[in-house]
């Protein structure tokens, strides 16, 4: 489901297909009728004016465009600029869900003592707070963002991890979603199992009750909805690098994307 004016993580454009220029079939509104394309001009034109005259006149803007982005089956309003805004992405069929009450987390493989966490366990351990921005490999930041959650390492240390280990996958529990670290990457306190960001605990649509946040690298890298972690002797490609994305996907140094500043 693309929601591109709400949260997170947005996709590889596709592939061109072999439309030709004067073929308008894709501009259409939610209820088939064309946009058009001065229409579609205009909209980038309010963007970049949005961006140019700072947050007044981007809320205003928001406020005039929304209607249109939600309307937009076709994905041309995922070109106006997302200046400080999270875009939606979920890869799976439909929206996955679980209440703070239900949470779990799973962590196990090659441990000491394999572990389930509810949202309470997590809660009880030490936090740890940053403020850093998150970056998308399509290009948009929103930046200065406060995370707050279990350092990843510390809850490594929790469990045990044994000596064979050099790897961190993690899964999402909307059955589809994968990613992974190296173990020395792992250990890095700027990398998060997120319980709260932007001042309130993290909403379904960010990927709550739970998710991870690796601050140094673009935000494909972030699972959401996390539901397990397993301490393996290998990297496993996750979801997005299974398409071709970077494994190691440092902002700035990775995916072709050198113009991009440091998120950590």
């Amino acid at each position: 489901m693309n929601r591109p004016w709400d949260v997170d993580e947005r996709p590889p454009d596709p592939p061109p297909d072999d439309t030709g220029p004067n073929d308008t079939a894709a501009e259409v509104d939610g209820a088939g009728r064309p946009i058009g394309r001065r229409i579609v001009l205009g909209m980038l034109g309010l963007g970049a004016i949005g961006v140019i005259f700072g947050k007044q006149l981007q809320n205003a803007q928001s406020n005039v465009l929304d209607p249109v982005v939600r309307n937009d089956p076709t994905g041309l309003s995922n070109l106006l600029p997302a200046v400080d805004r999270f875009r939606y992405y979920n890869v799976a069929s439909s929206e996955p869900e679980r209440t703070i009450a239900d949470y779990q987390l799973t962590v196990g493989g090659l441990v000491d003592r394999p572990m389930t966490f509810r949202y309470a366990d997590l809660q009880a351990m030490p936090q740890t707070d940053l403020i850093k921005d998150f970056q998308c490999v399509t290009g948009w930041r929103v930046p200065q963002v406060h995370w707050s959650g279990v350092a990843l390492p510390d809850l490594l240390d929790h469990v045990g991890v044994k000596s064979g280990a050099t790897a961190v996958q993690f899964t999402s529990f909307d059955g589809v979603y994968t990613e992974s670290l190296t173990l020395a990457q792992a250990g890095r306190r700027d990398i998060i199992v997120a319980l709260t960001m932007l001042g309130a605990p993290v909403s379904r649509d960010h990927g709550g009750p739970v998710r991870l946040y690796v601050a140094p690298m673009y935000g494909y890298k972030s699972c959401k909805w996390l539901g397990g972690i397993t301490l393996a002797n290998h990297v496993t490609p996750g979801y997005w690098e299974d398409e071709g994305y970077d494994v190691d996907a440092w902002v700035g140094k990775s995916n072709g994307r050198s113009d991009d500043a440091p998120t950590s």
